[in-house]
Formats: C-alpha cells, sequence, structure tokens
C-alpha cells in the first residue's frame, strides 16, 4: 500500500525489512525526522548519554545476540564523539549499521554556509573505523544504500556500516513503497586447492591450534572441537578467542601470556591459526618466533602472514572449517597429554609468582557470576587475568581487546543485557568507570538489569604497573575519583561495597536481583604477572 511519509520512515522501514529490530543512539537537530519516524515504527530505541557508549551498547548487544543493531547518530559532535566506540567495533568484527544525519544537501561541500554541527566530508572522519561508508543524495537511494551497507556489515570480515542522511532528505515526505526482504549473506570460502593443501600438511604431522576471535565470531566452537579432537590437537585461545573452546577441554591450554604456552605455540610442526592475526598479546608481545609451517586462516585478508610467513587462506573461520574436516584424517599424537604438561607448567610458573590475592579475586568473581551469564570487560587488570584465565562456560565472554579503549564494559553490558533479555555482568576499574557513569542514568531509564564492579584501585592501575616496571616510578597514573557508592545511588541505583573477603557473597546477592541495574565497588589493588 502506498502513504505519505518522510525519508525517516523510509529508513526504519527498510532496517526493519532488513531484520533490525533495535537501535541505540541520540537525538540530534538533524536527525529529528529519523526519530520523528521512530515513533511510527516497531523498532525499539534505547538511549545513551554519550554517543561513544551508544556505540558500545549497540557493540555489547551484537556480541551478546549474534544480531546487528543499528545505531542512530545526530551530525558532526555526534558523529565524532561515537568513533572510539566504532573503533573497537571495527577491530573485533562486530557488526552493526550506523545511520548519521548531515546537514542540508545544499549546504553539504558549502563551509560559507555556516550551519549548526557542519563538518567538512564527515564520512571522511569514519573511514578508519567502518567498512564502509556512504551519503545519500536522494530518498529513493535509501533503500538499496542501507541493503548495500547491511550486507557489508554481514560479510565476513564483519564490522560496522556508516551511512549518512542529509536533514532535508529525512524530513521530504515521500510517497512511495519500500520494503526489502533480509537476503543471505554468503561468506568466503577457500579455494578448494588450499583446503587440500592445508589438509595434507595436518595430515603429514601434529599440529596445534591457534583459535582466534575469528572462531568466536563465526559461531565455529562445535567444528573447532570436532576438528581439535580429529586431529588431536591441542587448543590456544586468544584474547578474542577466549572460549572458543570449553576451558576444561582435555586438548584446552590456558593463559596464552606465558612462555610455556608461547614454547608449544614455537615448537609446533605445524600451526594452524584460525582467526587471528598472531599479534602483539598472542605472540606473547612479539617474541613468539614459530620453527614450524603456519597455516593462517582469516576472513579479512590483510591479516594473512601479517606478522610471520605461511600458508595464507581467506575464508569465514565456520566455512573453512566445514571444508576442511572432511579432508583430515583421524590422529594420535598425544594432544591431551601435551595440553596438561603445558597447563601444569603453566600453573607451577603463577603459583610461585605471588598473587594469590589476584588469583582469589578472580575466582571469587567466577564462582558468583552464573554459567550462563554474558560477561563485558573494561580494559582493566582484571580484565588482563580474565583474558587468560576466565571460564565462560555457557556465557558469552565479551571485551575491549579490540581496539583496547576505556569505558567499554558498562555500555556493552547494558545493550548485551537488553538484547538477552537477562541479567548481563560488566567489570571496570575505576579509571574506566569514569568514562561511563553516565549510562547508569540509561540503565535506570529502560530498567536493564546490569550489575556492574567497579575495582577501585585509586588510578589507572594498568599504567601504574607499566611505569612502575619501565622506570621505576608512575607519573599522571593516580586520580582523585568520587564515592561511587553514593554516585551510583544519586542515580537511584542500588549499590554496595564489597571487600576480597565478601565479595563472592555480595557479588553474587547483586546478580540475583530480579531487574534494574546495581553497583559492587571492591576496593584493592592488583597486581600483573611478570612478562615471560
Amino acid at each position: 500500500m502506498m502513504s505519505t511519509r518522510n525519508g525517516g520512515d523510509v529508513v526504519v522501514e527498510t532496517l526493519q525489512a532488513l531484520g533490525i529490530t533495535d537501535v541505540f543512539g541520540i537525538p540530534g537537530q538533524h536527525a529529528l525526522g529519523l526519530f520523528d519516524a521512530l515513533s511510527r515504527s516497531p523498532l525499539h530505541f534505547y538511549s545513551s548519554r554519550v554517543e561513544n557508549n551508544a556505540a558500545f551498547a549497540a557493540d555489547g548487544y551484537t556480541r551478546a545476540t549474534g544480531k546487528p543493531a543499528a545505531l542512530f547518530l545526530s551530525t558532526g559532535p555526534g558523529a565524532l564523539t561515537s568513533l572510539a566506540g566504532l573503533q573497537e567495533s571495527y577491530a573485533t568484527g562486530v557488526p552493526m549499521i550506523v545511520i548519521s544525519s548531515q546537514i542540508p544537501r545544499a549546504g553539504l561541500g558549502a563551509r560559507r554556509k555556516g550551519m549548526l554541527h557542519q563538518l567538512d566530508e564527515q564520512k571522511e572522519s569514519v573511514r578508519n573505523v567502518t567498512k564502509y561508508q556512504a551519503t545519500v543524495q536522494r530518498a529513493a537511494a535509501i533503500p538499496s544504500t542501507l541493503d548495500d551497507a547491511y550486507r557489508l556489515a554481514m560479510t565476513a570480515p564483519q564490522g560496522p556500516v556508516w551511512v549518512e542522511i542529509p536533514q532535508d532528505i529525512l524530513l521530504e515526505a515521500q510517497d512511495f513503497p519500500t520494503g526489502i526482504p533480509a537476503m543471505a549473506v554468503d561468506q568466503p570460502e577457500a579455494a578448494p586447492a588450499l583446503v587440500a593443501q592445508a589438509a595434507e600438511l595436518i595430515n603429514a604431522q601434529s599440529t596445534v591450534i591457534v583459535a582466534g576471535g575469528g572462531v568466536r565470531r563465526s559461531g565455529a566452537g562445535k567444528l573447532l572441537a570436532e576438528l581439535a579432537e580429529k586431529i588431536d590437537a591441542p587448543v590456544v585461545c586468544t584474547v578474542g578467542g577466549n572460549t572458543a573452546i570449553p576451558r576444561n577441554h582435555p586438548l584446552a591450554v590456558h593463559f596464552i601470556e606465558n612462555r610455556h604456552v608461547t614454547d608449544l605455540l614455537a615448537n609446533a610442526h605445524t600451526l594452524l591459526v584460525l582467526g587471528s592475526s598472531l599479534g602483539e598479546v598472542t605472540s606473547n608481545y612479539y617474541t613468539l618466533q614459530p620453527q614450524g609451517t603456519i597455516i593462517q586462516v582469516d576472513a579479512e585478508a590483510k591479516v594473512l602472514a601479517s606478522n610471520h610467513p605461511g600458508l595464507g587462506i581467506r575464508a569465514d573461520i565456520s566455512t573453512f572449517l566445514a571444508q576442511l574436516l572432511p579432508a583430515v584424517e583421524p590422529a594420535s599424537h598425544g594432544g591431551a597429554t601435551t595440553a596438561a604438561t603445558v597447563n601444569a607448567k603453566v600453573a607451577e610458573r603463577m603459583d610461585a609468582a605471588g598473587l594469590e590475592h589476584e588469583q582469589h579475586v578472580m575466582d571469587a568473581i567466577r564462582q558468583a557470576v552464573p554459567d550462563e551469564m554474558p560477561t563485558f570487560w573494561d580494559m582493566t587488570i582484571a580484565a588482563y587475568w580474565a583474558w587468560n584465565t576466565w571460564d565462560g562456560k555457557d556465557g558469552g565472554f565479551h571485551s575491549a581487546q579490540g581496539a583496547g579503549g576505556l569505558g567499554y564494559g558498562f555500555p556493552a553490558a547494558y545493550g548485551g543485557a537488553l538484547g538477552v533479555g537477562t541479567r548481563t555482568f560488566a567489570v571496570s576499574g575505576d579509571g574506566s568507570a569514569l568514562y561511563s557513569t553516565s549510562e547508569l542514568a540509561a540503565a535506570v531509564q529502560h530498567n536493564v538489569p546490569v550489575t556492574w564492579l567497579i575495582i577501585d584501585d585509586g588510578g589507572y592501575g594498568i599504567l601504574r604497573e607499566y611505569m612502575n616496571d619501565a622506570f621505576g616510578t608512575a607519573t599522571a597514573t593516580e586520580l582523585a575519583r568520587p564515592d561511587f557508592v553514593k554516585l551510583a545511588e544519586s542515580f537511584k541505583v542500588p549499590a554496595t561495597t564489597a571487600t576480597p573477603e565478601n565479595l563472592q557473597v555480595v557479588l553474587s546477592d547483586a546478580l540475583s536481583a530480579e531487574s534494574g541495574p546495581n553497583v559492587v565497588v571492591l576496593e584493592t589493588r592488583f597486581k600483573m604477572w611478570e612478562p615471560s
């Protein structure tokens, strides 16, 4: 049926047709037509207080659900403020559909008009943190532009895409039908000859598998376990790949930032690297020197052989594993014994490091968090520990390791809770928490069930550790900070303090709350383990 509506309606109708159900963002002057259209739409809108936190929320929603969210932004300052959040999504391969407003078409490129929020070449500012950028010049182009953007966002390597629409197009009356059926997205397959070559190398000798973030992004966990068991290969999860294989699996090797694990990777006859660049943390800060043959599989072509030479295969990880599994032969290489031996060496080294306090606190957190609960970790020392020790079980593990910016934990958990409809758990330090305390207001407004653990050590703890180690003293790492309990309570958010001794009990109580956000504050200092 034909009806008179505006360009904003065309946007929300197209998003709905593409399967988008939830939108994050903040209104703005040039985007009013878009937000007005939301009032006539079945799409659910969730507000934030700062645009980069809205991007983090959309990111957390997508990681928790596997479905992309939309992010609505205003022109200029609103668009630019989102960039830190988009960098994390881009670096980690998290798809989202970003719709930004623009000044009216007549002002594009014409700085003499001096329009509010005007930014020369706005989309150029987002080129480094999105897969695709487009400026819509006519309302008739909205459906096809969004369809193109959606396909690119969802095609591995996935990531955020950016479509900006001028104010006058969003407000123009439109009288044409829309509605694009969501189309299947074909993920990149490996060339059969490369699959055969990989299988030949794996069949010839023992293999160690590196499971990166690409395994988790493509939902390839079961296929990974099936391959590892068939070829009897130990599996080392990277930071991004944490929980790709269960921690209690007999082939799982723990604690990637440890010399014993680095040695395992270095001495492997064949190193099958799935969805990882073998980057800074995975290579134990570029100390990894592989001696065997590397097979590196990734959907992002520029990752292949970026750090070490080898057989590079561009493919989605799920697709590749489905191709590879029939081609490899069952083998017995003592993989479980190797994994157990390495894990025992790692545990012995950690037990001798004098870090019982840190291990006790991490154990208390893990005991308190229900097995199925998604967790979201900010860039804090606790997250560094979690990268190496967290057992996600049935709950997703999500952290800001892609770009490493501060402020991710709480807004991402907020978005994740809205996506899954159940309580989520966020962890921040006091420094990173101050990036996102404003989102307590959003969590209250939408009654979002998020429990936020703030580990308050009086400063930027990881930077303090790094500077003390490197220079003997830390500079500009200490922070004046609020009473986080009183701050949370000022938002009408229940909050309490905990000690290392009662943390498990206090946190368990908070995590069992029926609805709404709550905060637990733990005042303590964490140490890092010695580099290895």
